[in-house]
C-alpha cells in the first residue's frame, strides 16, 4: 500500500515539530520496514487436537444440547 505505480516507497511523518526530526522518524520507519520485509517467517506446523480436548469439546456440546432440549414444549 506504500508503493506507487512507479515503484517508489512513500512514508509520511508529521508527528514532530521540526522537519529534521520528521525525516529521522521516517528513515527509522523505513529501516524497520526493510528489516521486517527481509525476515523469513517460520512455516506453520500442522497439529491435531489432543484426545482429551476433543472429548471435552464433545461433552460440552452434548451438555449444551441437553439444556436446549429441556426448553422444548412438553407433550401430553
Amino acid at each position: 500500500s506504500r508503493i506507487t505505480k512507479e515503484g517508489v516507497i512513500v512514508i509520511k511523518s508529521q508527528s514532530h515539530r521540526t522537519q529534521e526530526m520528521n525525516k529521522e522518524d521516517a528513515l527509522n520507519r523505513l529501516k524497520e520496514l526493510i528489516i521486517n520485509a527481509t525476515q523469513i517467517q517460520k512455516k506453520r506446523r500442522a497439529t491435531k487436537p489432543s484426545k482429551n480436548s476433543q472429548r471435552k469439546r464433545m461433552d460440552s456440546k452434548t451438555k449444551r444440547g441437553q439444556t436446549k432440549a429441556l426448553r422444548k414444549n412438553v407433550k401430553f
